[in-house]
């Protein structure tokens, strides 16, 4: 029997049967390829794609934001006033929020939006596409809106977390640990936590 099948894909990412279809083949291949081997890891795994990914629903960063919304998020790029400006401008506030980082170039370049974020655990900027292109043989330079096919969404999510260091954490069930290398914080942690236990369940 199979490592990861549609039971255990829909408990521990949260997403609807349809949806789960669609993924279940990228997803095992990635599990496989990159030693997420075992149903703790991949329990781990699944619950971090699954919030970064909306239940498998979102591949791509949701940039629409309203002024106040990017006060709130953004606010060390945004004044009051800019904020108005850019608000309801997806492109734009990608271009402005990650210029001159993460490999991007300034706001006139348009890396920000180029690179914006993608993927089941959204790769974010030029450098990590540079990275990850390398390691899957694929030029997300080029041509980076392969990151929203569901082959290489998968892979690049599952290349991100073994190359993060997120093994070790995964094999201990540090559910806490995972969430911070993969968000940079704990945002959505009960979420997570309770995806993976949905996951561990499944017999």
């Amino acid at each position: 029997m199979a490592l990861i099948d549609l039971n255990l894909l829909i408990a521990a990412t949260g997403c609807n049967p349809l949806r789960a279809k669609i993924w279940l083949n990228p997803i095992s291949f990635a599990c496989e390829k990159y030693g997420i081997n075992t149903k703790i890891r991949a329990c781990a795994f699944l619950a971090q794609v699954g919030v970064e990914s909306g239940g498998l629903s979102q591949v791509v960063e949701n940039l629409n934001y309203s002024a106040d919304g990017l006060t709130k998020v953004f606010g060390k790029y945004f004044s009051v006033e800019d904020a108005a400006k850019y608000a309801r401008k997806p492109e734009a506030i990608a271009n402005r929020v990650y210029a001159n980082r993460m490999g991007n170039g300034p706001e006139s370049s348009g890396d920000g939006w180029r690179y914006r974020g993608m993927g089941l655990i959204q790769l974010t900027g030029k450098a990590n596409r540079i990275y990850c292109s390398k390691a899957l043989g694929v030029d997300l330079i080029a041509k980076p809106d392969l990151l929203i096919q569901p082959d290489v969404a998968a892979l690049s999510a599952a290349w991100f977390f073994v190359g993060r260091g997120c093994l070790p954490p995964s094999d201990a069930g540090d559910v806490r640990k995972v969430t911070r290398i993969v968000n940079g914080g704990y945002h959505g942690y009960d979420r997570r936590l309770e995806l993976f236990n949905a996951g561990m369940r499944v017999k």
